[in-house]
């Protein structure tokens, strides 16, 4: 066993490590990637060069390359020595200047240090020419630029994805020499009642904490981090969004921090557990509301992410299915040609031939004209009602798949020499069915169980759509229209790692279900 789950664990990473490699070959190799610029009004409006360095800037963000211009090197060059009025100084103008004449811009000093430092670290250089009307005034975007471009390779963007696929808070993350006072410890948490770990030079002032939002049990410690968009979501990190809740803001009567202790209760949503540093200096009013550099804060809001959005309607609509199909197969298999059989035939023949789609709209309209379910997801007053429809959605069209392969496999069982035996040995055909046939039935469908429920954590797209659903279906499909790589990274990351935990979770199911099948790496007495 041991060495099946280290072998299976060490495959499952290698083919993770070639999926994401390849993902990023595609995206960011083989895919134009001026389609970026498709729906960028910035873009639209800019000209000339000005058009150009925001390119850069763009590809620079979305991960194609690193870029550096002449313009931040010179601050970083003359901030340290003139300070915040460097764009007063002299040196600075003169190396501004110099870099609108294309043809003297090359004997600057500070022009020649750029280029040496950047061409030593494997940039290459590009100089855009100033672009002159005939008048020889500049034209409107058509400043003149030095700038040094390196491109990523597939194997240095990867190296680079998984060193900060996971990050850990350490009480050095904040760079700000004021800070004396650095820790992790265990403090009485005045929010929950209960204790919390609490840091300082920590991102997060609170490290681990409880409240009454499942799970229950919150951490800011350990952060993964699959990817950022850049279009939709603007700058945000995928993990955040989806695990986000999606309703409103919910006020209670809470206390800042400076103000534990006394009588002074406000009613506010800030979630006081998500206090981050900020380095600017505190203003007066947030010098009464906080003891420390901690004042930036989230708000508290009530409802689901979409992340439980989907696993919810996934993980009901999986359990009703298996509980109404694998006993209408059953039956269906003992009553052969009966007529429960036809019409459990009938529905498996309308659920297989009606599109996916048309199915959804019809039951939606059952729903909405008969029984007055609310259709679309933010329409329902009561929420959970707004669950019923995609769960049924979900859930009726799967109770006729799992009827077809229960009806098949067992009555690929009732044939078999074994319970010719039993029948012979005078069993009843209650318990030939309920020991032998029915077991040795499941066992084809026992593992694909782990799939099935983890796979609702991926959503279900088109039923997502169709009923507004603000969950994780869409993301992928998004991310695609939208050109934004960070997302399609980071689905695929996320979907190829829950494949790979459901085959490992099959395969262990499948060796606890039957006995015969055995994972160990000892000879006989196995398949």
């Amino acid at each position: 066993m041991r060495r099946y789950m280290l072998r299976r664990i060490l495959f499952s990473l290698f083919s993770l490590l070639v999926v994401i490699a390849t993902v990023m070959l595609l995206v960011y190799n083989l895919i134009p990637r001026g389609a970026i610029f498709q729906m960028d009004d910035v873009w639209n409006k800019k000209s000339l060069n000005d058009r150009t360095i925001y390119e850069y800037a763009q590809y620079q963000k979305f991960g194609y390359l690193e870029y550096s211009d002449f313009t931040s090197f010179l601050r970083s060059k003359y901030e340290g020595q003139y300070g915040a009025e460097y764009t007063k100084s002299d040196e600075f103008k003169a190396a501004k200047e110099a870099i609108q004449n294309e043809n003297t811009y090359l004997d600057n000093s500070d022009v020649q240090e750029f280029i040496e430092m950047f061409e030593k670290e494997g940039y290459k250089i590009r100089y855009l020419e100033p672009q002159r009307s005939p008048s020889g005034k500049a034209k409107k975007g058509g400043d003149g630029y030095l700038v040094a471009v390196v491109e990523r390779s597939v194997f240095t963007r990867l190296w680079n994805y998984l060193t900060h696929l996971i990050t850990v808070e350490t009480v050095n993350d904040v760079q700000d020499p004021a800070l004396t006072e650095r820790y992790v410890r265990a403090e009485h948490d005045p929010y929950s009642g209960l204790f919390a770990v609490v840091g300082s030079g920590t991102t997060h002032k609170y490290q681990l904490y409880f409240d009454g939002r499942f799970p229950f049990i919150h951490q800011n410690w350990i952060h993964l981090n699959l990817g950022t968009s850049f279009t939709k979501f603007r700058g945000q990190e995928i993990t955040d969004v989806i695990n986000r809740p999606t309703g409103d803001q919910v006020k209670v009567q809470t206390q800042y921090p400076a103000k534990l202790g006394t009588d002074e209760y406000i009613s506010s949503a800030i979630d006081f557990h998500t206090l981050t540093y900020n380095s600017s200096p505190r203003t007066k009013t947030e010098m009464k509301q906080f003891p420390d550099q901690y004042t930036t804060y989230s708000y508290r809001i009530d409802g689901l992410s979409m992340l439980e959005n989907s696993f919810v309607i996934g993980l009901i609509a999986t359990a009703i299915a298996y509980l109404f199909g694998l006993p209408l197969g059953i039956a269906m298999a003992r009553h052969k040609d009966g007529l429960g059989d036809k019409i459990g035939n009938g529905y498996i023949i309308f659920s297989i031939a009606v599109p996916g789609l048309a199915r959804i709209f019809l039951f939606a309209a059952i729903g909405t004209t008969l029984f007055g379910l609310p259709y679309k997801f933010a329409n329902a007053e009561a929420k959970i009602l707004a669950y019923i429809l995609p769960t049924l959605s979900l859930a009726l069209p799967s109770i006729g798949n799992l009827m077809k392969w229960m009806r098949r496999y067992m009555i690929d069982q009732m044939n078999s020499d074994y319970v010719k035996f039993a029948r012979a040995e005078g069993m009843s055909e209650k318990e030939i069915y309920r020991k032998h046939i029915s077991p040795n039935a499941m066992i084809y469908l026992v593992h694909g169980i782990p799939g099935n429920i983890l796979g609702c954590l991926i959503g279900a797209i088109i039923t997502e759509r169709v009923y507004s659903v603000p969950g994780v279906g869409g993301l992928l499909t998004n991310a695609i229209n939208g050109y934004d790589n960070g997302i399609i990274v980071a689905c695929t990351v996320f979907y190829t790692t829950l494949s790979i935990i459901s085959l490992i979770l099959g395969d262990l199911l499948l060796a606890k279900y039957d006995p015969r099948i055995s994972l160990s790496s000892s000879k006989g007495g196995g398949r």
